[in-house]
């Protein structure tokens, strides 16, 4: 069929009512929202995003209500679809943004596509990956990963991808979204060490819509957490280190769920996996630790500096 490409959808998507195919590869993948209200009677109140992109560039995608349970799982970054019946609608201006891996990568901000149930039925199709041709030009799922040693050199916010041997994770802890909110989010810290250096990363995980990964972190595992961010305090307190934290658009994954993501083919992680082959099982087990409360950051020494 006549497939149409992200570019010519920019350009003519005001003067069209119906749009040809589009053939797209998933790049990010935000986490699921539920937007229902107590006072509103939707049956499914859910809304996920994802960055999608041809050759001609990247456009935000946005899954809704009933299509979220029947599709959210299905869709990984990676997944080439093929869109029929979709809608699109003017960008909501104030959903985040993921850093594209590939900085070159034009961004078309103005206009997102929304798939529904209805007005119009959205038609999605997996394409597996064996059936992609390169003539469809379809761009490749590029990573940012950083080493331990690079880490400190890295500003604040700055977008970062990590793998590491996790030897320390704490219990789940929460907070509240807002002040006096009834909602709240769900974290847990984790250490991780890649072998370039002595400090592991410190990573704050907010839970995202992955429980069955979340809630099996643990000790000797192979962690991948991408789309993270850089904290570090800009008061230069001495007493605090940097550490990262998940992002709307943090994918986890450990030993288990690593086979045919596209980060496998990156340099760093097979670096980091040779790393693992020189290491001594017995002698890491005997560094990890599990549970327990983990203040962070740590409070000054004594209560004058505090």
């Amino acid at each position: 069929s006549k497939v149409t490409s992200l570019g010519q959808l920019e350009m003519t998507w005001r003067s069209r009512v119906h749009f040809h195919p589009l053939l797209v590869r998933v790049l990010h993948k935000s986490r699921l929202r539920y937007y229902g209200k107590p006072e509103k009677k939707m049956d499914m109140p859910y809304q996920a995003y994802f960055e999608v992109a041809d050759g001609s560039g990247m456009m935000s995608m946005v899954l809704w209500n009933s299509l979220c349970p029947e599709w959210y799982n299905s869709i990984k970054v990676g997944t080439v679809l093929l869109l029929e019946q979709y809608a699109i609608k003017t960008s909501y201006p104030f959903k985040t943004q993921p850093t594209p891996g590939d900085s070159q990568m034009k961004r078309y901000a103005t206009i997102e596509i929304s798939l529904n149930v209805r007005d119009p039925p959205t038609k999605i199709s997996i394409i597996p990956e064996e059936m992609v041709k390169p003539e469809w030009g379809l761009p490749e799922v590029k990573y940012r990963f950083i080493t331990r040693s690079e880490l400190d050199a890295l500003p604040n916010n700055h977008s970062c991808d990590v793998i590491g041997l996790v030897t320390f994770v704490g219990r789940v802890e929460r907070t509240r979204k807002r002040e006096h909110s009834e909602d709240f989010w769900l974290y847990r810290w984790a250490h991780a060490i890649d072998g370039t250096s002595d400090q592991p990363f410190i990573l704050e995980l907010f839970a995202t819509s992955q429980p069955d990964v979340f809630e099996h972190i643990h000790p000797m595992t192979y962690l991948v957490c991408t789309q993270m961010r850089v904290v570090r305090d800009l008061t230069e307190n001495p007493s605090s280190r940097v550490y990262l934290t998940t992002s709307n658009e943090s994918q986890i994954f450990i030993t288990g769920w690593h086979k045919g993501q596209p980060y496998t083919k990156d340099t760093k992680v097979k670096n980091f996996i040779q790393w693992t082959k020189t290491q001594s099982e017995t002698d890491q087990m005997k560094k990890t630790v599990i549970g327990g409360y983990y203040p962070f950051p740590r409070p000054p020494n004594n209560f004058l500096k505090y």
